[in-house]
C-alpha cells in the first residue's frame, strides 16, 4: 500500500515539476513526500538488502524515464497535460509487473512439521499448578485440547516443596511444533504459576590426553595412583596426614549419591564403599556414572584400583540413582525425579555430572528441586559443562542453590572445553583433564570433562558432612572458596579446592 502510493505521488510530483504549467504546478510539492513514502514502502516489502537495492534501482529508472517524457511533452502545448496523465497511467500499469512481493510468500513452501529440538516428545512441557484445587479442571481442559497430563513428581515431603504441583503435558507433534503458542494457551487458563519445556540433556565424555604420571605414592597402596595427577594438585597427601594425625572420627556416615547412568555396584574398587538405594540403579551400561563414582569415593588403600577421599568406609558411602539412559541422555523430569529419590533416601550430597544448554527462564523446576534438597539437609553439586561458554546458560548448574564446578588441567589452566563460571552464584574448580577412574566390570580409564571435576567436589563435601552433618550448602561453598587455591584463570574457573585446608577450616568452625 505505501509502496504503490509513494510511487504514484512521485510520478505526479515529477509531472508538476517538469511541465511547469499553472494548472498542475502545485503537484510538484508531492514529489518529496512521495519519494519518502515510496522509500519506506520499498524497505518494508524487501526480503533482503539485495532485493531492496534491486527494486530501488528499477524504480529510479522508471522515474527517470518518466521525467524525460514529461519534459518532452511540455513542448506539445495543449496536449501536454493529457499526454502526461496517459503516460502516468501506462507507467503505473506496467510497473505492477515489477512490484515487490510480500514477505509471507517466501515462507509458503515450508509445510513440514518439526518437533522442537532437545524436548521430550512424550512430555514436552512441565507446568506448575497454582493450587491443587485446579487439578480436576486442569485434567478436563487438557483432555479437551487432545493432550494428556500426569503428575510429574511425588516427593515424600510434599509439605516442604511445590514439586508435587508439577504436571507433564504431552502434546501431539503437529501442535508441539509451535511450543510457545501452547505455553501461552496454558498460561491463559489462569491455573498455572509456571510452564517450561521438559528439556533433554546429553552427557559428554571427551577422550583423555596423556598427562605426566604421579611419582609419589601418597602413603597408599592403590596402584592406580601413578595415573592420578589430580591427587597431587589437590594435595591429597595432606588430607590423609590430617586423618591420621588428628585421628578424625565422623559424626555420621554421610551418603553421596551419583545421579547419572548408574553405577557398577559390584566393582572391585567401589563395592566396599557402596550403599544401594535400589537394585535397579546398581548397574551402568554406559560407564559414565561408574567413572564419576570412583573419583568421589573409590575405596582407598585397598591394594587395587585408584584412590579417593574414602580412606575407610567410615566417613561416607557412595550410592546411585539412575537418571540417564544407556545412551547418556535424560529429560529434565527424569533428573528432578532422581533428585527427589536421592533426597528421600537420605542423601547428604547429590553429585550431578550432567547438563545442557538452556536459558535462565527455564530453571524454576530445577531450582525448586534444589531447594527441596537443601531444605532436607543435602548439598547439590553439578558440572559446569563442556562447551567453552558461560555456564549461566546451562542447566541444571545455573539453578539457584547449586555449587557449580569447572575443570582445570595439570597446569592449573581452565580446561579448553570447560564452561566459564564467573556468572554463577556459587562455583569452584577441580581437576578435569586426564582423570583416571573406575569403569564397569573392574576396569579403569581416563576421561576429560567437567563431569570428572564435579565428583572431586562431591567427595570432599561428603567428608565435610560426615564431620559436621549440619553443614549447609552456603557454608560449604564459603569454606571451599576461602580455602581454595588460585588457578591461572581464577575469575573464570573459581578457586581450586584444597581438601586438607577445607577440612581444617571446618574443624576450626571457621565459617
Amino acid at each position: 500500500m505505501l509502496y504503490s502510493l509513494g510511487f504514484i505521488l512521485s510520478l505526479a510530483g515529477l509531472m508538476g515539476l517538469m511541465l511547469d504549467r499553472e494548472e498542475v504546478a502545485r503537484l510538484r510539492f508531492a514529489l518529496l513526500p512521495g519519494l519518502g513514502i515510496w522509500l519506506v514502502g520499498t524497505m518494508a516489502g524487501a526480503t533482503s538488502v539485495q532485493a531492496f537495492l534491486g527494486q530501488s534501482f528499477t524504480d529510479l529508472l522508471f522515474l527517470g524515464g518518466a521525467a524525460l517524457v514529461f519534459r518532452a511533452l511540455a513542448q506539445s502545448g495543449r496536449f501536454a497535460i493529457v499526454g502526461s496523465i496517459a503516460v502516468i497511467m501506462a507507467m503505473i500499469a506496467f510497473h505492477q509487473v515489477f512490484e515487490p512481493k510480500p514477505k509471507q510468500h517466501i515462507e509458503e513452501a515450508v509445510t513440514e512439521v518439526v518437533a522442537p529440538a532437545n524436548i521430550d516428545e512424550h512430555a514436552e512441557l512441565l507446568a506448575e499448578l497454582s493450587s491443587p484445587e485446579f487439578g480436576e479442571r486442569w485434567r478436563r481442559w487438557i483432555g479437551d485440547q487432545g493432550w494428556t497430563t500426569e503428575q510429574a513428581f511425588t516427593p515424600s515431603h510434599g509439605d516442604l516443596t511445590d514439586l508435587d504441583d508439577y504436571y507433564t503435558v504431552n502434546i501431539p507433534l503437529e501442535q508441539a511444533a509451535d511450543l510457545q503458542s501452547r505455553i501461552e494457551e496454558i498460561q491463559a487458563t489462569g491455573w498455572v504459576d509456571w510452564v517450561e519445556p521438559n528439556e533433554i540433556i546429553q552427557i559428554e565424555i571427551n577422550p583423555a590426553r596423556t598427562l605426566p604420571k604421579l611419582n609419589e605414592r601418597l602413603g597408599v597402596n592403590d596402584p592406580g595412583v601413578v595415573e592420578q595427577w589430580a591427587l597431587a594438585a589437590l594435595e591429597m597427601d595432606k588430607l590423609y596426614q590430617l586423618f591420621n594425625e588428628r585421628n578424625l572420627q565422623p559424626q555420621k556416615k554421610a551418603l553421596v549419591v551419583i545421579l547419572d547412568t548408574g553405577v557398577d555396584a559390584a566393582h572391585e574398587d567401589l563395592s566396599g564403599n557402596f550403599r544401594s538405594i535400589s537394585s535397579k540403579y546398581d548397574n551402568d551400561p554406559q560407564g559414565h556414572g561408574t567413572h564419576c563414582a570412583g573419583i568421589a569415593g573409590a575405596v582407598t588403600n585397598n591394594g587395587v584400583g585408584v584412590a579417593s577421599y574414602a580412606r575407610t568406609g567410615d566417613f561416607f558411602n557412595i550410592s546411585s540413582v539412575k537418571v540417564l539412559k544407556a545412551g547418556g541422555s535424560g529429560t529434565q523430569q527424569d533428573i528432578i525425579k532422581g533428585m527427589i529419590a536421592a533426597v528421600d533416601a537420605g542423601a547428604d550430597v547429590l553429585s550431578m555430572s550432567l547438563g545442557g544448554f538452556s536459558t535462565q527462564s527455564r530453571q524454576r523446576a530445577y531450582s525448586e528441586a534444589v531447594r527441596y534438597a537443601t531444605d532436607n539437609g543435602a548439598i547439590v553439586v553439578a558440572s559446569a559443562g563442556n562447551s567453552n561458554r558461560d555456564a549461566k546458560a546451562f542447566s541444571p548448574v545455573n539453578a539457584t542453590g547449586i555449587i557449580g564446578v569447572s575443570a582445570i588441567d595439570n597446569q592449573l589452566q581452565r580446561a579448553s572445553f570447560s564452561n566459564r563460571v564467573n556468572n554463577l552464584e556459587m562455583a569452584v574448580a577441580a581437576p578435569g583433564v586426564g582423570i583416571y577412574s573406575t569403569k564397569p566390570n573392574n576396569t579403569y580409564a581416563a576421561h576429560n570433562g567437567t563431569s570428572m571435576a564435579a565428583p572431586y567436589v562431591s567427595g570432599l563435601i561428603g567428608v565435610m558432612k560426615s564431620l559436621r552433618p549440619e553443614l549447609t550448602h552456603k557454608q560449604a561453598f564459603k569454606i571451599l572458596q576461602r580455602t581454595g587455591k588460585a588457578t591461572r584463570d581464577t575469575k573464570n574457573t573459581g578457586r581450586l579446592i584444597q581438601p586438607a585446608a577445607a577440612v581444617e577450616a571446618l574443624l576450626a568452625r571457621s565459617i
